[in-house]
This record gives C-alpha cells, structure tokens and sequence, in this order.
C-alpha cells in the first residue's frame, strides 16, 4: 500500500509540476548580465539591487596604483573588519608595486575576478568583499570572511567517554578542517556545490578518491545537483529531499556532530556531505546496523563493545514491543502469564476503568510530552522537571486509579530503553513505532504484534540507502561484514571494509599483527 501510494505521489509530481533545468552549481554560478566598465554604473547598480540594506557597505577611494576611483563593497556583519582595514584598504589606498598588471597589492590568500552580476552578489552574500576599479570590465572578489561563530565545543547529543570532545560548528571551512585533522590524506578530495535560487547553500561533499565508489558519489552528486529549493537551512531538510523513501520512518542517512564519528565512515568509504550554516554532517550510505554502534565502541575491549552492542539490540525490542506485548497478554493471550503475577495484575486493574490499550496511550503521551517539556527547558532545570514531573504525575496517576501500577513499570522501562540507542534520529523513530504495535496488540493480540513485526522487517529490506541495501548485512546475508555487526570482533580481526558499500579498495589493513604465527 506505501508503495502505490509513493508511485501515485511521483505520478502526480511528473504531471502536474513543470520540469525544470538544473542549474550549474560552480562555486560562484555565471551570468549573461555583465558589469559596467564605470565605476558609478556600478555603483548604481549595486545600490538597486541591494536596496534597502543597511549594512551594506561601499566604500570609495582613490587607487593609488593607477590613479583611478575604486569602491569595496561588502556586508558589514559577515566580514572581519581588520582584514579589510589592515589587508586591503590600507594596501590599495597607500602602497604601490612597481610592477605593470592585474596583481592587486592586497594581503589575501585569496582573490579571484568576476563578471557576472550573479557571481558578485553572490560572494557579497557569502561574506566576500568586492572591489570595483573604475575602467576594469570585471571586479575582484576578496576572501574577508568573519562572520560571528561559536568556539568547538564537545556535542550536546552524541556524548563520548573515552572518545574526542568536539563537535562541528555552523562553519563549513572549519568542519572540512576538523575532518581534515583526522585524515591526513592527498586522496581525500572536496566537492562543492551551491544549491538553492533565492538563498545559495554551499554543500561539500567529502570522500576518499581511491576508495569510494565512483557510482555511489555521482549518484549523490545527481541527487544534489538536481535540487530547485528556494533554499536549505540545516541537514535535516537536505536529508529529506535526497533520500531515497521519504514516506519510511527510518532515516537512511546518519546525521552525526562528531568529526571522528565522520572521519571513521569516510574511510569505510562512505560519502560525508557537510552543508554550511549547519552543524551537524550527513553520512551516505548507511545500513541499518550502523545506528546501533557508537564511535567509543572502537576504544574499549571487544567484549565490552560487544556486550554493549547486543544490549541496544534488547533495548530496541523493548522499546518497540514491551507495550503491545502487555496489552495482547492483558487483553487476548493472559494465559501465557504465571497464575501469582496475573491475580497481582487483576488486583491492580480493579480499580483503573480504562482498557489496557487507553492506560498505555495516556502514559506514553504523557512521557513523550515530558521528553518534549525537558527538552525545551533551560538546562539546570530541565532535568529536574522531568524527574520530579515524572514521578509525581505517575503516582498521583496510580493514586487516582487512571492507570495501573505495572503499567508505570511497562512505561518506564520503555522509556529508559530507547535512551539506550545512540542514533538520536532512530531513538525517535522507534519510539513512534510502537504505537500502531500497540494499536495491533489490542485489536489482533499475539498475532497482530506478528504480522507488525512481519510488515517491519519486508520494509527494511525493502529500504535502500542511496541505492545500497539498508538490511545489509542481514538481508541479503554478508558473513564476512558480521564481525563489525551486531558484535564486534578485535580490530586487527577486521581486514577488509564492509562488502555493503561496495568501495574500490577492498582491504583496510594488512592480513595479521606484527609477531603473530597464527
């Protein structure tokens, strides 16, 4: 039934919405509008098209090197004052070469010419500073960028005890610089689009050369590139428009803050897309058992991770099912529970007026809006509110007989197992699953919780992640990639990538330890 009705919605799209050209998303994209060759055309034209923009900034002057009228233009909040000071205005209006050509006497590292219109609004808009000499047929773009930002700070979401303590920030060049750190290595290379028509978003693509698949990354470049949005905010929108099904309630990509989470799948030879103003990257493509490892799985003894990863396959089960397996005991199939525990239960139920079903629905919408109200919360008191909301609101729930004591418990183990996972996006996820599980357990009982589990599973072998399989390496069955699984094998154990990404390069290491016979 999703299927049809994701072919109808693309149907209707192919119908109804007017194809259009993709356009060519160089670093600064050309226009058939050129400049003026006078100083004061340009001028003029600047001041239209920025009209009504107080921080716009031209400032004229006399070019010393020629003699000729000059003016630099550039938004006052997205550029560092000192550079354009002590590096560009003191140096054109003061110093002079005794070479003859188009070198400017700036300080820069970088400095590029333009023609088109769109090229120089679109570097003012990006924090550049342009320069216009009178009598030149082009302008200079000059690297002034500083716009505010925060300090690298550890991330709020994806804590780690053994692992760094940085997290990306809203800056893309200092994101690409924090992978970079990691992977010291002439093979990674960077793509850069600009995507959006009324406000460009500067998307990178990063990746290994020798390792990623050239498929994989031209099929993430077509998605990127075919993309005709007003503009792209944050990760989450971009995520959303080129995943391969939106209608699923698994993500399909890994939105991670971590630069060594980052670095450690670009060497898997996963695609990483770091989107500016954004402080959190994508990773492509991904399977479903990448949402239950953490980065500090890789720095404590195998055991342990493995112990660890296990855990959060149970936590995911609870999580999911725990709730529609009480309510099909309760309802349908009570004679699976002990004699002692069910005359508890029914002594507890006497008092609650309400059907299994309705008691689960109060209490997991109360939790899930306490979740939300902690969230919002400012941080010192956040904490405390849940506690002390949770705990008062569910006696006083038991005390009013709206719902029963084992259900608190059913509840409360729900809830702390799906803060277990360490994928934000696929805790959500699962918490928003067990609610048709729990519709199905009340009305089907035992049967309907498996023919859930049923549709559940068909669609995550359905599911794929930029083409790859998502049930991989379960569905279809990869043995060799097990040993980085749902366990975790010794490191020195793990010679070859994951056959599920399909890489270039094959073997990440050599095939034993220095001094090993075996």
């Amino acid at each position: 039934m999703m299927s049809f009705v994701r072919r109808l919605f693309r149907w209707s799209n192919r119908l109804f919405i007017p194809k259009t050209v993709p356009e060519q998303h160089g670093q600064f994209a050309s226009e058939s509008r050129t400049l003026h060759t006078t100083l004061a055309e340009n001028v003029l034209s600047l001041q239209a098209t920025f009209s009504k923009t107080p921080d716009l900034v031209i400032r004229t002057f006399i070019y010393k090197q020629t003699g000729s009228h000059a003016a630099l233009v550039y938004l006052s909040g997205l550029t560092d004052k000192n550079s354009i000071n002590n590096n560009v205005l003191r140096q054109l209006m003061f110093h002079q070469v005794d070479e003859d050509g188009d070198e400017l006497p700036v300080t820069l590292g970088l400095m590029s010419t333009m023609t088109a219109w769109e090229s120089i609004e679109t570097a003012i808009l990006h924090g550049y500073s342009v320069l216009f000499i009178d009598g030149l047929p082009h302008a200079y773009a000059l690297d002034t960028q500083g716009w505010p930002q925060r300090a690298i700070s550890d991330s709020q979401i994806e804590a780690s005890l053994k692992g760094a303590h940085q997290g990306f920030i809203e800056t893309d060049s200092q994101n690409i610089a924090l992978i970079r750190r990691y992977i010291s290595s002439t093979e990674l290379k960077i793509k850069e689009y600009y995507v959006g028509r009324r406000a460009k978003s500067k998307v990178s693509l990063l990746y290994l050369e020798d390792v990623t698949l050239p498929d994989l990354l031209q099929e993430m470049e077509t998605r990127i590139t075919k993309l005709d949005v007003d503009c792209i905010l944050n990760t989450g929108e971009l995520a959303d428009y080129i995943e391969d099904n939106s209608f699923s309630l698994f993500p399909q990509f890994i939105t991670t803050e971590r630069p060594d989470t980052a670095a450690s799948q670009i060497l898997q030879g996963r695609i990483c897309v770091v989107l500016d103003r954004s402080s959190s990257v994508l990773i492509a493509p991904m399977n479903l058992v990448a949402f239950f490892q953490g980065i500090d799985d890789y720095s404590m003894r195998w055991p342990v991770a493995t112990f660890l990863r296990l855990l959060r396959i149970l936590a995911c089960f609870v999580a999911t099912f725990l709730p529609g397996i009480y309510i099909a005991c309760i309802s349908f199939n009570y004679e699976v529970i002990p004699l002692d525990l069910i005359l508890s239960i029914g002594q507890f139920r006497a008092a609650v007026p309400y059907p299994p079903l309705v008691e689960a629905l109060i209490m997991e919408i109360m939790l899930e809006m306490l979740r939300e109200a902690g969230i919002r919360l400012p941080a010192p008191v956040g904490q405390t509110v849940g506690i002390v909301g949770g705990i008062v609101i569910g006696q006083a729930a038991v005390q009013a007989g709206i719902v029963s004591n084992i259900m608190v418990v059913i509840v409360a183990s729900t809830a702390v197992a799906s803060f277990i996972l360490p994928n934000y996006d696929m805790a959500s996820s699962i918490r928003l699953i067990r609610f048709p599980m729990m519709i199905l357990a009340s009305i089907f009982g035992i049967v309907g919780i498996m023919a859930g589990y049923m549709v559940l599973v068909a669609h995550l072998i359905n599911l794929k992640s930029l083409g790859q399989s998502y049930s991989s390496p379960i569905a279809p069955i990869r043995l060799k990639d097990w040993k980085d699984s749902f366990v975790r094998v010794p490191l020195w154990k793990m010679i070859m990538r994951p056959q599920s990404i399909r890489t270039l390069q094959k073997k990440k290491m050599g095939s034993k330890r220095e001094g090993d016979d075996n």
